[in-house]
């Protein structure tokens, strides 16, 4: 990526965040996924989502990794997506702008059903250690 020209720098940015935005789609999907094998108490299914949501996220963390790359050399040191919009024309600006607004938001999205899950799988465990170990608290004198 040594030899890059802006103009080369600037379409793998973009090609990258296109590409960020049909990972997410399916992060979102695994996400939703993980939850129905939850409840239906799938472990095996459970694991499965697991891999496949590292093994997402890894690419993800690779192409974030690359955009930061590509917008330092683009900007320079402590790039800012505004300062790489502001850098378009018009026209594709606001795609652009569009486009990370959207992921932004499935950003968020997901971050809110990875929690929305994990509490349900903290929950899960805590009545599954209850059911196996008892509970304390259930047969105490008044």
């Amino acid at each position: 990526m040594k030899d890059l020209s802006r103009q080369d720098a600037m379409k793998m940015l973009l090609d990258g965040i296109k590409a960020d935005l049909q990972s997410y789609q399916q992060m979102l999907d695994l996400i939703a996924q993980q939850f129905e094998a939850a409840i239906r108490h799938q472990s095996e299914r459970l694991g499965e989502i697991a891999q496949e949501i590292g093994a997402l996220v890894d690419v993800l963390e690779a192409r974030r990794a690359q955009r930061v790359d590509l917008a330092t050399r683009l900007i320079g040191p402590q790039p800012s997506m505004e300062q790489v919009f502001a850098l378009l024309k018009p026209e594709a600006r606001a795609r652009l702008e569009a486009d990370w607004a959207q992921l932004e938001g499935m950003v968020q999205t997901a971050r809110e059903m990875g929690r929305r899950n994990a509490d349900l799988l903290a929950e899960q465990y805590t009545i599954m250690q209850r059911v196996l170990h008892g509970d304390d608290q259930t047969y105490e004198p008044v």
